[in-house]
């Protein structure tokens, strides 16, 4: 598995995104055994990077029911919690009606961050990403709370999650130089709009985490290569699956992305982790570029 570098740690260059395993469109999930042998194939694979989100719970569950599966998985793996970098998420509320708001408070966020200590089993966050914006606020608020959060010693980077150029730009001022660890926005053949934001990663060394970098869990990512025929073209020249082409030419995009495909069996990550040693020519590249209306790479 090759390594890209993510909040000044190597990681794998494909993550897993653990997400499915509890929220899902199809909501279809595995048992919990079942959930924890798709992370552990994960790992056997050679990902080392394993993002969660508080929030990430079949309806009607208490939040955090991912980042305990995910928290299970890494201490019965076998593998040194050290060698393992588990990215989570907070700011979204879930009320008991099960209405959902956000919240980018320090208390909120605070509090969000001791929860996920505790659902996880660790000491420390490896990654805290702010999940989604809380426009009843300035954003450059909910940032200089990240900033207070990373002083305060419990999570060792923060990141922010769905957020536009100018909002990757006013956290890269209000938290300074290097203190921006990561951006996880969507970004797949079905949604390459993020381009933008990839590229503004890329141009100030930011981790991009595409996420749902298949086209998510309602069927985009197993027919991607139907839908976008040249990934299914060349992924039949090639004799490899058109995830693990999509995957490849994400990962060709700059060495800030850093994929984390979702999956609920190991079968589909253990496919998506193949896609590190996957290289594309520079024409194979261009028409998967092409094909979705991205022109200048």
């Amino acid at each position: 598995m090759k390594k890209r570098m993510l909040a000044g740690r190597e990681v794998s260059a494909i993550g897993l995104g653990a997400m499915p395993l509890s929220m899902n469109n199809d909501k279809i999930y595995p048992s919990r055994t079942d959930a924890i042998a798709t992370i552990h194939a994960a790992l056997d694979a050679g990902v080392t990077l394993i993002d969660t989100a508080d929030i990430y719970a079949p309806d009607g569950e208490a939040m955090g029911h991912n980042e305990q599966i995910v928290g299970e998985a890494v201490r019965s793996s076998g593998v040194a919690a050290s060698d393992i970098f588990i990215a989570t998420k907070g700011g979204i509320t879930l009320h008991p009606d099960g209405e959902r708001g956000r919240d980018g408070s320090l208390p909120y966020l605070r509090a969000a961050v001791e929860a996920s200590l505790q659902n996880l089993g660790v000491e420390v966050l490896d990654l805290f990403q702010y999940h989604r914006p809380d426009r009843g606020m300035v954003y450059g608020e909910i940032m200089h709370n990240l900033s207070a959060l990373l002083e305060e010693g419990k999570v060792r980077a923060v990141g922010i999650s769905n957020a536009s150029v100018e909002e990757i730009e006013i956290a890269l001022g209000v938290l300074g130089a290097g203190n921006l660890a990561s951006v996880q926005n969507e970004f797949s053949p079905k949604h390459p709009g993020s381009i933008d934001e990839l590229r503004y990663c890329a141009e100030h060394g930011v981790a991009f985490l595409p996420w749902s970098p298949l086209g998510g869990t309602g069927g985009g990512a197993r027919n991607v290569g139907d839908r976008f025929g040249v990934f299914g073209d060349i992924a039949k020249e090639r004799n490899v699956s058109p995830q693990r082409v999509v995957l490849a030419w994400e990962l060709a995009l700059d060495d800030v992305v850093i994929p984390i495909p979702g999956a609920r069996r190991p079968a589909s990550i253990v496919d998506s982790a193949a896609a590190s040693d996957l290289e594309l020519t520079s024409e194979e590249l261009a028409r998967c570029s092409r094909s979705v209306g991205i022109d200048d790479v």
